[in-house]
C-alpha cells in the first residue's frame, strides 16, 4: 500500500523536491557585484610571456582536478569542468529526483601592451535536478568568493615560478 502511494505521489513529490532544491540560498541574498568589482577578483596580471602564463594556468586547472575541455594558445582561451558530484538529498530521494553538481571554469590569457599577461578566470557552480517524469531544473551560480580566486592566483604564481628558466 505504501509503495503504491509513493508511486502515485511521486509526481507531486518530485515537483516539491525540485522546487525546494531551487529555493533561494543565503548566497543569493548577497548584494550583486558591479562588473568592475567582479573583474577585480577574476583578473590578475603576471610578469610572464603569454605562452608561459597559459601553461601555468593549464597546470593549475589540471592540478585542481578540472577536466580540460578546450585549450587554445593563439586565443588564450581555456574551458574546463570539475568532476560531477551526486548531491541528491533525502526529500529528493523520496520524490525519485536525482541531483548533481559541478563547477565550470573558463580562463582567458591575453598579452598586455605593457609586457605583462592578463589572466581572467570565471567559475560557475552548476546544479541539476532531474525527475523520472522528465522534468529538469538547472541552477547556475557564479562563484563570487574572492578567497577562491585568490587561491587560484597563488597557485598560478607558484606554477610560474616553477616554469621560469633557470
Amino acid at each position: 500500500m505504501i509503495s503504491r502511494y509513493l508511486r502515485t505521489a511521486s509526481v507531486p513529490l518530485a515537483a516539491a523536491a525540485m522546487a525546494l532544491s531551487s529555493c533561494a540560498s543565503v548566497e543569493d541574498a548577497r548584494p550583486q557585484m558591479t562588473p568592475l568589482e567582479l573583474q577585480a577578483i577574476q583578473s590578475r596580471e603576471f610578469k610572464a610571456p603569454k605562452d608561459m602564463a597559459f601553461n601555468a594556468v593549464m597546470t593549475v586547472v589540471q592540478d585542481l582536478g578540472y577536466i580540460v575541455q578546450t585549450a587554445d594558445l593563439p586565443t588564450g582561451f581555456i574551458t574546463a569542468v570539475s568532476p560531477t558530484r551526486e548531491t541528491t538529498n533525502v526529500l529528493q530521494i523520496l520524490a525519485d529526483v536525482e541531483a548533481h553538481s559541478n563547477t565550470a571554469l573558463t580562463a582567458s590569457v591575453l598579452p598586455m601592451p605593457n609586457g605583462m599577461t592578463r589572466v581572467r578566470l570565471n567559475l560557475v557552480n552548476n546544479r541539476t535536478a532531474s525527475g523520472r517524469q522528465g522534468q529538469v531544473r538547472r541552477d547556475d551560480q557564479p562563484v563570487l568568493d574572492p578567497a577562491v580566486y585568490q587561491r587560484a592566483w597563488d597557485k598560478i604564481d607558484e606554477a610560474l615560478f616553477v616554469l621560469q628558466p633557470r
